[in-house]
């Protein structure tokens, strides 16, 4: 089983990130599962999503605390969560950020999902949205097939500027 841990702020689109990585797992022909963690939150604060992708019926629901990849949509969220935390041994992490940070004994993939949503417009009350674009990049990984991230965007968003953002996407991230 491959599990995954998402930080976002509320608004950003993580939870859908979440949804769509799922869906687009499905698409791949695997089981999936997506689900978010969060209270009574506002646009802006922390949220945590999961997402359980297996080439079997996934029968666990809880919390993932173990992750394999672990994705920051927002760098600020490390300044009040420890993202790494719990994060196996070479695991991966992907960043939104023009800049690669450094994370000793973790994969560590960064790009621009920000300057990408903003390029596409893809912006609701004033914040970039980061949904789509990073299924881009985690297609890029080969988490997903690229064609299974479009399905499942064009499946959830009638706006054909969230296939050409998740697109970009896949374009820039350097592996």
């Amino acid at each position: 089983m491959f599990e995954v841990r998402i930080h976002s702020r509320g608004g950003q689109g993580g939870v859908t990130a979440a949804r769509l990585l799922a869906l687009a797992a499905i698409r791949d022909r695997k089981y999936a599962s997506a689900f978010p963690f969060y209270g009574a939150e506002r646009r802006g604060a922390p949220v945590v999503s999961f997402v359980r992708i297996d080439d079997k019926p996934i029968k666990v629901y809880s919390q993932i605390r173990e992750p394999d990849l672990v994705i920051v949509l927002d760098s600020s969220v490390m300044d009040v969560v420890d993202v790494l935390h719990g994060l196996k041994k070479g695991g991966t992490v992907v960043i939104n950020s023009a800049h690669k940070p450094n994370f000793p004994g973790y994969k560590t993939y960064n790009v621009d999902l920000t300057d990408i949503a903003l390029k596409a417009n893809l912006v609701v009350a004033g914040s970039p949205i980061l949904n789509t674009p990073v299924l881009g990049a985690l297609a890029k990984l080969g988490l997903i097939t690229a064609a299974s991230a479009k399905k499942a965007i064009a499946e959830m968003f009638t706006d054909e500027r969230n296939i050409k953002a998740a697109d970009a996407a896949f374009q820039e991230m350097v592996i």
